[in-house]
């Protein structure tokens, strides 16, 4: 059991480790072995629990990934029956939370073109973000708006985290005024889905 925890707080360092070096240098300048000195383990041990640094990339990406998720499900929680409110708190704090991020700062201005960049695995690797962001709403969505049709509204959630994630990505507006636009939509949509099941009845 010691052993098992041993390994888990590694691969924990390691993980932390490539966060704080990709907030320094990018993803881009971040090496295996430098992981390695600042966990404090052998580069090896980096490989046998990562395999590779896209490997490594992943678990650094499903971390912050949980820590997303587990914060939209409190702000849903806290707006629960108010879904203009929920939806707004939603998406204002996650594109002033993406703002704010040293790690997403890191990510998106490091180089485009390198073919390991960790971009991809925040934003479009829909395993990861897509899937995370849809599933949580569409749990939420299941308790505020439990007579709406449930592939409308995955359709509607599922839009809506492609256009926020898109506004961290390529920003325009203010981010309040682009949290009221998003959270208006979201409403739209959500209420369709609610008109829609009750038009099929």
């Amino acid at each position: 059991m010691s052993e098992a925890r041993d390994g888990i707080r590694s691969r924990e360092a390691i993980v932390e480790a490539a966060r704080a070096l990709t907030v320094a240098t990018g993803w881009d300048g971040v090496r295996m072995g430098a992981v390695a000195r600042t966990a404090g383990v052998s580069r090896q041990t980096v490989y046998n629990e990562f395999g590779s640094k896209a490997g490594l990339a992943e678990a650094l990406a499903r971390r912050e990934i949980d820590r997303f998720v587990e914060d939209v499900r409190t702000l849903l929680a806290a707006h629960r029956d108010d879904v203009r409110a929920a939806a707004h708190a939603t998406i204002s704090h996650t594109l002033r939370a993406a703002v704010g991020d040293p790690l997403i700062k890191a990510v998106l201005t490091s180089n485009r073109g390198s073919s390991d960049e960790l971009l991809p695995y925040l934003t479009t690797r829909s395993e990861l973000v897509l899937t995370a962001a849809t599933d949580v709403l569409l749990e939420w969505a299941d308790g505020v708006l439990p007579g709406a049709d449930r592939a409308a509204v995955a359709a509607a959630t599922d839009s809506v985290v492609r256009l926020i994630i898109s506004h961290i990505v390529l920003p325009g507006a203010p981010v309040e005024q682009t949290a009221a636009a998003l959270a208006d939509l979201a409403v739209y949509l959500l209420l369709h889905a609610v008109t829609q099941a009750s038009g099929a009845d």
